[in-house]
C-alpha cells in the first residue's frame, strides 16, 4: 500500500470523488476544516462531483451539507437514500419492505434476547421504548412497538444490544438473517445498521454513477469503517484513512492521512495538483 498515489492510479484524473463522513472527512470534534472545505469546493469547480456517502441518516447528514459544494448530492443511510441537497428532495430511495423488517426482527430477537430496534426513514428516527439511543433523540420522534414503527417506509433498521460486542452481535445476526438483508456497523457501540436486500454504499453509488455517466474506474473513494468496504472495493481507486478499522486498511489500495489531519483534502490536493 502507498500513502499517496498519482491521479486514479495513472488512468487519468478521477471524474467523481466519493467520501465517507465520520472518521474520514469529518474530524473527531464533528467539524470540517476550512482547508478541507476549500479543497472540496475547488474540486467541484473543476467539474468533478464530490459525493458524500455515509451511514448517517438524513437528519445527521444535513449537518455537513454546506460542504457538499455545488453538485449537491449525498448518499445517506448506507445507500438507502440519495438526497439532492439543492432541491431538498429525494432523488432515489431504496427502503426495506415492512413485512421483511418484521420477519427478521422477530427471528433475531427470538435467537438473541435483549435485542432492541429503531428505524430510520425520511421523517427521522422512530424507536422501540427499550431502544437506548446514544445521541439526542429529536423532539417529536415516535416511540412504540415495531409493528407501528414500520407504518412508514424504513430506510434503515437499527438493532442494538447492551451486552454483546459488535462482532458477536454481527456474527449472530448474519447467521440468522441468511443474507436476506445487508448488515454492517460503523459505531463503537453494539449497534447493527441493517439495509434492504442488496443495498450498500457501493450499489447505490454505482446507480448514481450510471446516471452521471461515470465508470467505476473513474471514481476515487475514501472510507474508514466496515460499512465502507463495498464502496472501496467497487471504486477504481480506494483510500483507507490512516486510523481506519483494520479490515478497511487491509482492503484498500492506498492509505490517506488520518481524518483529524485533513487526509481526504491532502490526497485530493495532490491528485488534482491544487
Amino acid at each position: 500500500m502507498t500513502a499517496a498515489a498519482g491521479p486514479a492510479d495513472g488512468a487519468g484524473l478521477p471524474r467523481l470523488v466519493a467520501t465517507d463522513l465520520d472518521g474520514t472527512l469529518v474530524r473527531s470534534d464533528g467539524t470540517v476544516s476550512d482547508y478541507t472545505r476549500d479543497v472540496l469546493l475547488e474540486v467541484e469547480r473543476r467539474g468533478v462531483p464530490v459525493v458524500f456517502v455515509t451511514g448517517r441518516p438524513l437528519r445527521w447528514a444535513a449537518d455537513v451539507f454546506d460542504y457538499v459544494g455545488e453538485h449537491g448530492l449525498a448518499i445517506v443511510s448506507n445507500g438507502a437514500l440519495v438526497w439532492d441537497v439543492a432541491a431538498d428532495a429525494a432523488r432515489l430511495t431504496r427502503p426495506i419492505p415492512a413485512e421483511l423488517v418484521l420477519e427478521v426482527c422477530r427471528e433475531l430477537r427470538e435467537a438473541v434476547p435483549g435485542t432492541a430496534y429503531a428505524v430510520e426513514g425520511d421523517h427521522g428516527i422512530a424507536l422501540e421504548p427499550q431502544f437506548r439511543e446514544r445521541y439526542q433523540v429529536p423532539d417529536g420522534a415516535r416511540r412504540g412497538p415495531l409493528e407501528e414503527l414500520v407504518a412508514e417506509p424504513v430506510l434503515k433498521l437499527l438493532a442494538r444490544h447492551e451486552e454483546l460486542s459488535p462482532q458477536e452481535f454481527w456474527d449472530l445476526a448474519e447467521e440468522i438473517l441468511l443474507g436476506r438483508l445487508v448488515i454492517t456497523w460503523s459505531s463503537s457501540t453494539t449497534l447493527l445498521e441493517i439495509s434492504g436486500p442488496g443495498v450498500t454504499k457501493a450499489t447505490t453509488l454505482e446507480l448514481l454513477c450510471r446516471d452521471l455517466g461515470v465508470a467505476a474506474g473513474e471514481v476515487l473513494a475514501f472510507g474508514d469503517m466496515p460499512n465502507d468496504l463495498p464502496m472501496l472495493s467497487w471504486a477504481g481507486t480506494a483510500y483507507a484513512m490512516a486510523d481506519a478499522h483494520p479490515t478497511v486498511t487491509a482492503a484498500a489500495s492506498h492509505i490517506a492521512p488520518g481524518h483529524d489531519d485533513d487526509g481526504v483534502a491532502k490526497v485530493l490536493a495532490e491528485v488534482f495538483g491544487l
